[in-house]
């Protein structure tokens, strides 16, 4: 009974919530996305595809269904069953070329230099010895 009355008066200030932009914003936070194409979200990580420009997205769980989002909100980049487990969920598109072994998930702009070493062999004993 005193359920039923707390129930009546709190029903009678509650009011429909509008899904403002601020609203959306707040269920859906925004996760990095590492160089490996994967946002953390409740503990385990999912992919998001190569061709996302940004390195920030929105993540929310409706129901069963995980829904990657841009930062902005204004477009979906991935929708998929949510699935549970512990292991890294990867997503279609996640990689430019096939799932890579150990790759980065954006293309590689470093280069490194080649030295070439001397063939002839270092005098040990004409330096001098520094203590």
């Amino acid at each position: 009974m005193l359920a039923e009355e707390h129930e009546a008066a709190c029903r009678a200030a509650a009011r429909e919530l509008v899904a403002a932009e601020e609203v959306a914003l707040w269920l859906c936070p925004r996760r990095r996305i590492a160089f490996d194409g994967f946002a953390g979200y409740e503990d385990r990580r999912f992919g998001v595809p190569w061709w996302c420009e940004r390195r920030d997205c929105r993540v929310s769980r409706e129901g069963g269904y995980l829904h990657i989002y841009s930062d902005d909100l204004s477009r979906e980049l991935v929708a998929r069953a949510g699935t549970w487990d512990r292991r890294d969920s990867w997503c279609e598109g996640q990689w430019a070329d096939a799932q890579p072994e150990e790759l980065p998930g954006q293309p590689v702009t470093t280069s490194t230099a080649r030295v070439e070493l001397s063939t002839g062999k270092p005098d040990v004993f004409s330096q001098p010895c520094v203590s």
